[in-house]
């Protein structure tokens, strides 16, 4: 199993990531969330229908392209791909490198995408649309 991190300090690490106080998002089990740009009713139905399609890596197609934010207001970096709202964080720790080269970091990141996306399975949510 790549990586899994501990969920309450993903939701934290998340927290600070995501700008808007009025985002919605669904956060996977390895670390990749879904943000809910146009939340529906069921967000973690939304989340992982997303997920489902635009997880899962599959070589030559836009689904395994990728490219890494170095982040500034937590260590380590975020690693997008070919749907804006799909995001995963990578910690400083699960490089084991001081400084790794970005094509590492995002490998790794695809990688844990990839697994959240077949695995689909949800360990937060965190429902900020207006009451």
């Amino acid at each position: 199993m790549i990586g899994v991190m501990d969920t309450a300090e993903l939701v934290e690490t998340w927290r600070r990531i995501i700008v808007g106080e009025h985002k919605s998002w669904v956060l996977f089990a390895h670390g990749t969330v879904v943000i809910c740009m146009e939340p529906e009713e069921d967000l973690a139905a939304q989340a992982t229908a997303i997920l489902r399609e635009y997880g899962p890596v599959r070589a030559g197609t836009p689904a395994g392209d990728f490219g890494v934010i170095v982040l500034q207001d937590a260590p380590g970096w975020v690693v997008y791909g070919h749907h804006d709202d799909v995001l995963t964080y990578v910690a400083p720790e699960e490089m084991g490198a001081e400084e790794p080269e970005e094509i590492s970091v995002g490998l790794y990141g695809r990688a844990k995408r990839d697994q959240d996306g077949r695995e689909l399975k949800i360990v937060h949510i965190e429902d900020r649309r207006p009451a």
